[in-house]
């Protein structure tokens, strides 16, 4: 069988295999197994076409004839298709392998089969997402992502929050689509056909910008630009926590894939293009994580992060597209490289801290970080696997984090190192500079944040003290998530082969080659401090075994100032770690602080707590929804039920044509 037939195969086992498990009525491993099965075989299927492809550089194309008008049914295999295949593939394999374990916790005794049936549809509209080269099937697909997602996430509708999240997420995916569907017809054009190979550049520089404004806010609603991200805070934390990690790890990845996609198409990019993209991508990395630090709930902190990492892809894209319009070829190629290599790694790490948060849940019944605490030594394995994300998250080394953002770091060096010769450049250099700066310190008060009121310490409540680790099903996923975030950060040119591929499509391979070149020198010296000090690490924890195997160890209580035992009060909490960030970044976070001191020498109770909310829900979606609101039901009064209204009000919209068409 072909490489295109192969890929097929797997939306059709997909698709029929995820319908049928939606019959199954009787709830237990059996439906777990069948639908973790047909995920399993899509991954299998899908994966061989796309590294076959990412291995040969030539693209596997299938297209027919078929009733839908405006083109053919036509799927394409190319580079950049292969790489985004590739992550959804893996994020969706290992997810399912959680998911068995974790709705084992939850079962769902009425569909017991739905979330398997919802799940593997949601890995196939995705696979066709990337693999659709028809805007009438982009679009299908694009919208059967998203209805299958909105489903899974209205996973515990009992909740009143969830149905909130769920609709949240609907109308911002619906509002995106909007924008996609008029983008597609305008970049049709008068000839009827939407095959992505008939479509032609647009004409004149007016019709590319709307081109990419539409495109801007299509995509960039279910990638999660800000303002547009205000549907993940809410959909994360409803959704289960396998679902949640695809829908972060890599269905959030499909807006970016479509951009980039959708960019390429829309002929030689203007200057104000790339600063779009650059200025979006600074305010969602640093508004991103700086929305993070005041949470209290894991997933919503995880799920603010992710728009932080968005902001860190899109600020790469927007140095490609300054150095293409600017004929810098060098700063273009970095920032491409760069930020292909950050969806790669951000997909595993962010993949693995949801995994890690559910896993979490599951050992504790809650997701407060208030009330958590000391789970490093009740919870070993996950607490490792939680803390190879974090390093990665934060970009440092020798984890797969630090890679993405080392190209974009170059790229931006090299902008202003040469200002006199770049000009208007070497400010974007400056500005991504700056912004990638303030991200990364932010990114590190932010996960040792998490990681201290989560895993260090002493628990903080009844629920922290009785944690346990979660079943194999769930552990050996995040293990092997982690093993990964090491392994690509210490054989950093591993990742840079994946991508190089889609980097040569869209750059051209000559100069995709030189920068390479450039680079390669570097990431082998990085790759081998990584190795040496790794080695150093194992070396000395061998040498204290050793050294300890002849001693006896006991166990006695430190030194404690006085105190008899430690307790959770003595502990920072997540509102008083976070309130000297929160405190002078206030005008940006804007969180709601209460704080409460007993009077006296000698004060009996002290209490510090934070709130924080959305900055764009607030003041912006709110207030305009609330508008939106007021109008319609004003205008509700035109509805009375009554036909010959209707038809009056036929008759007067048919004179009004007809007195326009006289004039």
């Amino acid at each position: 069988m072909t490489s295109i037939g192969l890929f097929l195969s797997a939306l059709c086992v997909l698709t029929l295999g995820g319908i049928a498990s939606a019959f199954h009525r009787k709830p237990g491993r059996g439906v777990a197994l069948w639908g973790a099965g047909i995920t399993a075989v899509g991954a299998i299927l899908s994966l061989p076409p796309a590294i076959g492809v990412l291995r040969t550089g030539k693209a596997a194309v299938f297209s027919h004839p078929w009733s839908v008008p405006f083109g053919t049914f036509s799927v394409a295999v190319d580079p950049l298709s292969a790489l985004f295949i590739i992550l959804i593939s893996v994020g969706c394999l290992l997810s399912a392998v959680y998911g068995m374990g974790y709705l084992e916790d939850s079962p769902n005794d009425r569909h017991p089969g739905s979330p398997w049936c919802f799940f593997n549809l949601l890995f196939a509209s995705m696979l066709l997402v990337t693999s659709a080269r028809n805007g009438v099937l982009f679009i299908m697909a694009w919208e059967a992502m998203s209805l299958t997602s909105f489903f899974l996430v209205m996973f515990d509708h009992e909740k009143a929050s969830v149905r909130e999240a769920g609709w949240t997420y609907l109308t911002a995916a619906h509002l995106g689509a909007a924008c996609l569907l008029v983008l597609f017809l305008l970049m049709g054009g008068g000839g009827g056909n939407l095959d992505f190979d008939r479509m032609t550049a647009p004409a004149g520089p007016a019709m590319a910008g709307g081109m990419f404004i539409l495109a801007v806010l299509g995509f960039g609603a279910k990638a999660g630009f800000m303002p547009l991200h205000v549907w993940l805070p809410e959909a994360h934390p409803a959704a289960p926590s396998h679902v949640s990690a695809v829908m972060s790890g890599v269905m959030i990845k499909t807006g970016i894939y479509g951009l980039v996609r959708i960019v390429s198409m829309l002929g030689a990019p203007a200057l104000w293009w790339g600063w779009t993209l650059l200025v979006i991508g600074a305010v969602s990395g640093i508004l991103g994580i700086l929305s993070a630090i005041p949470q209290h709930n894991l997933k919503r902190l995880l799920a603010y992060s992710s728009v932080e990492n968005i902001g860190i892809i899109c600020i790469g894209l927007g140095l490609w597209l300054l150095g293409t319009a600017a004929g810098h070829a060098e700063l273009a190629a970095f920032g491409l490289i760069g930020s292909l290599l950050h969806v790669l790694n951000h997909s595993l790490f962010k993949t693995l801290l949801f995994l890690g948060a559910g896993a979490v849940k599951h050992g504790t019944r809650t997701l407060n970080m208030n009330r958590l605490g000391g789970l490093g030594k009740r919870m070993p394995k996950t607490g490792l696997a939680f803390l190879f994300g974090a390093a990665a998250i934060c970009g440092l080394p020798p984890f797969n984090g630090f890679v993405g953002e080392l190209f974009i770091y170059l790229g931006s060096f090299g902008a202003v190192s040469h200002v006199r010769e770049t000009g208007i450049l070497g400010a974007g250099g400056l500005t991504a500079l700056l912004s990638l700066g303030l991200i990364g310190a932010l990114a590190v008060v932010c996960f040792t944040l998490v990681y201290g009121m989560v895993f260090s310490g002493e628990p903080r409540s009844p629920e922290a003290a009785h944690a346990h680790e979660p079943s194999a099903r769930m552990w050996v996923p995040m293990t092997l998530l982690a093993a990964l975030c090491l392994i690509l950060g210490l054989a950093a040119p591993l990742g840079v082969t994946v991508v190089a591929p889609a980097a040569r499509e869209l750059l051209g391979k000559p100069l995709a080659h030189a920068v390479l070149a450039m680079a390669y020198p570097l990431l082998v010296k990085i790759s081998l401090i990584g190795v040496i000090g790794v080695i150093i690490s194992l070396l000395l924890v061998v040498l204290r075994s050793r050294l300890q195997s002849a001693r006896r160890v006991e166990k006695a209580p430190t030194w404690d100032c006085g105190y008899i035992a430690p307790d959770s009060r003595m502990q920072y909490t997540a509102s008083s770690y976070a309130l000297p960030v929160v405190d002078m970044f206030g005008s940006l976070a804007r969180p709601r602080l209460k704080f409460f001191m007993g009077g006296g020498d000698f004060p009996e109770g002290a209490s510090l707590s934070s709130r924080a909310g959305d900055l764009f829900r607030t003041y912006l979606f709110s207030p305009l929804f609330r508008c939106i609101e007021t109008v319609a039901r004003a205008l509700h009064g035109l509805q009375q039920g009554r036909n010959q209204l209707y038809v009056l009000y036929i008759a007067i919209a048919v004179l009004a044509l007809l007195l326009l068409k006289v004039r």
